[in-house]
């Protein structure tokens, strides 16, 4: 068998399968794309996971690819043994319901036998238990005996992940040879030792799980394979582990030259070097696709190898910084495969030039700390260090958590992670204070403040609606960056840009920016100190940089609809200001693509006359289609035009006058319309109070009003489908149903008042003498707090002088009233204190005036015990 390499081995891989009527695809990004369950590409398969649902159309039914992939779950454990890796590179064939088993099968056999040439006879292929298709192609169509064909269940056998598609599993072994086994003598296929190595594995999704473990079969049967190309590699080279293939032999004798070490020979010494050897890999192809160390995410998770590595580094003796040399061996190794390492590999070594120097600026003193920590420790017999302890380190000094746990593990000790949580969140709680997190200046603490000073942008909107601009900085919420990559949110800073940032009462503008590598989607512009105008938003697809040329292209309905409600204001101020006198001077404005709000001085609500007349100016200007002309001039010059400014606003030496004909004249430097006939029309929707003598009105413009006119013509028409009238008859027929409705509603009170006294009968010789008061304590079935009161005028009319309790249980809840009359209250009664005395009762609260009192109650069967106590606590008031 010849020794192929890992690059020759990728190559042959997908040739054979393009040769089988497959679409070789390039890999896919570490970083997922619309998948917010993985932080990383972990396997083949989860960049195509919207092919296998449906959600897309694979671009053909048989795939095949190369997936670079990153696993950290067990990071500790990378460099302890030679099993354990972060980076892999995961071979993968994939048919979406076209082909299946059968086919399936005789390829992994024809490429593992014929192409790569490994011998048959040391090949054992795995089936699940109750999958006799699959048993039956290995043994009659491939030929494999049945005692060389293994049966295994579910936990081995059957791929599947909660609810959704899944399917049994067929793997191929490769009997490595009895140097790699345990020994024994039962050694065989599953044994844990090294020997028996699965190299392949067929996943037949054929079925769909309802989440409950009942199992349908699927219509589109797929196929989803997965083979390790380390792995493969191992076997075809016939070497210990993947740190012995070809291409991470030179990596990993890469790092002995530069520790001067000798791999094999100490094994604290070869945890490090395998340690450095995975994960520069990792770093270097994470950043090539764009992920930048940061404090959270998948940044972090670069950050923490980076610096394991070089904490490793360190450890092996290495001085300096060392990561860009590996690097360059990486990329060497590896650009066969993946061209855009090569491209990029000169962003690849800034960005880990930069983070190495960071970290070796704080590794030192945060190691000498730690030991002075280890030793006080020890002096006083302590196994865990403090949360505090192992938090001034990392607040103070930058010292990982992470660095500090595993530095610790290696001596037996630990950190108490549940101290540090606690201190870091106070912490947090401490740097808000009283009024959050701010700078000097007492504004928010954002990372933009971070930007280097000398950084501008120009704003080209007013010629332009697309332009092309270098990027000068790129941020992410917490972390100046050099790059933004999918998924990331973030902001694009460039030379000059046509996107309007919020300000003068004008919405920012929205858009994309691309690249031919990436777009971003721009969710807000703004502007910051120093002329910056920043890009807020995230990354769609691809990866931007700084440096790159980026094509910026705004949102150009939004923009023209903007236009037209801040053309609008301005007309709406000079109308104001005709109707209403010259005391109107604007206080704010608010203009978006949907509506216009603008406040005013004013102290007064406008009347129907006065809005009428302000909407009737504004639409003649409108209709006169006056041109629309924007110029700059000295402040000084542009107020002796007349010009309207804002009141309050600090204004510059050179301001920007906008005119519209000679109607109107202010100081803008939002965007606008050239002619006030492209507004269309304007309506106002509301006009209201906002402060002492300031009003504010609400209004459309041309789509906005349109969509608005769409929506009431909608509500009207449905309105009088339900009337069963015509549109032009709605308000006759209102108005009938209002005068029917009253009538009825006159009709109910009072046939419900006449079946309430029905039902209670003859209440009246329920009446006692209390100390010389009458008292009519009573119930009635289903009569609410209405029908109550109404009811107790009727039995204190016919009472004449006394005190009228009466409960009701109705829709499971109960009504309590009382009411007294006056001579009934001269003598002590009071309404409010005898229900709060007795609503207890019925678990409910309440009170009133001594003449009336009601109450409310959740407890129906406390009302007798309720009535009972009416007469005992009445004599405590007249006794």
């Amino acid at each position: 068998m010849q020794k192929y390499g890992v690059n020759e081995l990728r190559r042959m891989f997908l040739e054979f399968f393009e040769s089988k009527g497959h679409l070789a695809m390039k890999s896919f990004s570490l970083v997922p794309h619309n998948d917010k369950s993985l932080l990383l590409i972990n396997s083949g398969m989860a960049p195509l996971k919207p092919y296998f649902t449906g959600q897309e159309i694979p671009p053909r039914k048989r795939v095949t690819t190369c997936q670079k992939c990153i696993r950290t779950g067990d990071i500790e454990n990378v460099g302890k043994t030679a099993r354990h890796g972060t980076f892999f590179e995961m071979l993968g064939n994939f048919s979406f319901g076209d082909y299946f088993k059968k086919e399936a099968i005789a390829w992994t056999w024809e490429f593992l036998t014929e192409v790569v040439g490994l011998d048959p006879d040391r090949l054992y292929p795995s089936v699940y238990e109750d999958d006799d298709e699959a048993w039956e192609i290995w043994n009659k169509d491939i030929g494999i005996p049945a005692d060389r064909i293994f049966r295994f269940g579910k936990e081995d056998n059957f791929w599947e992940h909660g609810s959704g598609p899944c399917g049994p599993c067929s793997e191929v072994y490769y009997d490595r040879g009895e140097k790699y086994g345990c020994g024994s003598p039962d050694c065989t296929v599953g044994c844990e030792c090294d020997r028996y190595m699965e190299i392949w594995n067929n996943v037949f999704t054929q079925f769909d799980n309802d989440g409950h473990n009942n199992y349908t079969e699927l219509e589109q049967k797929n196929i989803d394979t997965g083979m390790g190309l380390e792995r493969l590699a191992c076997v075809v080279q016939d070497v210990d582990s993947m740190f012995d293939v070809d291409t991470l032999l030179a990596l990993r004798q890469h790092v002995c030259r530069m520790a001067n070490a000798e791999y094999g020979k100490e094994y604290d010494t070869d945890v490090s070097i395998r340690v450095i050897t995975d994960h520069i890999r990792s770093v270097t192809f994470m950043i090539s696709d764009g992920i930048m160390p940061s404090n959270t995410g998948r940044g972090y998770v670069l950050r923490r190898l980076l610096r394991r590595a070089c904490r490793h580094g360190r450890l092996l003796g290495i001085q300096g910084e060392f990561l860009v040399q590996l690097a360059t061996t990486v990329i060497e190794g590896s650009k066969d495969g993946y061209p855009e390492l090569e491209e990029k590999k000169d962003f690849i070594f800034k960005v880990i030039t930069k983070e190495e120097e960071q970290f070796n600026k704080t590794i030192d003193q945060g190691l000498s700390i730690l030991a002075g920590m280890e030793a006080e420790m020890e002096k006083k017999g302590e196994k865990i260090l403090s949360g505090e302890e192992a938090f001034r380190l990392y607040d103070t000094y930058g010292f990982p958590v992470d660095l500090t746990k595993e530095i610790l593990e290696e001596k037996g000790l630990q950190i108490d992670e549940e101290g540090f949580r606690k201190a870091m969140e106070a912490q947090k709680e401490t740097a808000k204070g009283t009024f959050g997190e701010t700078n000097y200046m007492g504004a928010d603490v954002t990372i933009y403040e971070s930007i280097d000073p000398s950084v501008t942008s120009k704003f080209v909107g007013y010629e332009h609606l697309t332009y092309e601009s270098p990027v000068t900085v790129l941020t992410t919420e917490d972390a100046i960056v050099d790059a933004l990559s999918d998924g990331d949110k973030g902001t694009i800073f460039v030379e000059e840009t046509p996107f309007y940032a919020t300000s003068g009462g004008q919405e920012a503008d929205t858009g994309v920016i691309r690249t031919a590598e990436g777009e971003f989607v721009v969710e807000d512009t703004i502007k910051l100190l120093g002329g910056k105008i920043g890009h807020v938003g995230h990354m769609v697809s691809g990866m931007i940089k700084v440096g790159d040329k980026v094509s910026l292209e705004i949102n150009e309905e939004k923009r023209a609809l903007s236009a037209r409600n801040h053309s609008a204001t301005h007309l709406l101020q000079k109308a104001l200001r005709t109707v209403l006198g010259t005391h109107v001077e604007q206080a704010g404005s608010s203009v978006n693509e949907n509506r216009l709000r603008f406040d005013f001085t004013h102290f007064s609500a406008l009347t129907e006359e006065e809005i009428r007349k302000v909407e009737e100016i504004v639409n003649d200007s409108i209709v006169k289609c006056l041109p629309v002309k924007a110029e700059n001039m000295p402040i000084e010059e542009a107020r002796k035009t007349g010009a309207a400014a804002l009141f309050g606003e600090k204004y510059g030496d050179i301001v920007r006058v906008v005119s519209m004909g000679e109607f109107s004249k202010e100081f803008c430097g939002g965007t606008h319309v050239d002619n006030t006939g492209v507004i269309t029309a304007f309506k106002i929707i509301s006009e209201t109070g906002v402060a002492a003598g300031v009003r504010r009105i609400e209004a459309l413009t041309s789509k906005g009003l349109m969509n608005h006119y769409n929506e009431m013509e909608q509500k009207f028409t449905e309105a009088a489908r339900l009337m069963k009238t015509s549109p032009d008859k709605l308000a006759e027929k209102i108005a009938h149903l209002m005068a029917e409705n009253k009538a009825l509603h006159s009709e109910v009170e009072s046939l419900k008042s006449k079946l309430a006294q029905g039902a209670m009968g003859d209440v009246m010789s329920q009446v006692q003498d209390v100390n010389g008061v009458k008292l009519l304590a009573t119930k009635v079935e289903n009569v609410d707090m209405n029908g109550l009161r109404d009811l107790g005028d009727q039995l204190k009319e016919k009472l004449g002088e006394g005190v009228v309790v009466i409960a009701s249980a109705n829709a499971g809840k109960v009504n309590l009233m009382a009411t007294a009359t006056a001579g009934a209250i001269e003598k002590g009664a009071h309404a409010g204190n005898l229900i709060k005395a007795i609503a207890g009762l019925v678990g409910g609260g309440g009170g009133g005036r001594p003449n009336m009192a009601q109450a409310g109650g959740k407890n129906p069967a406390g009302i007798d015990d309720a009535i009972t106590k009416v007469k005992e606590v009445l004599e405590g008031m007249v006794g």
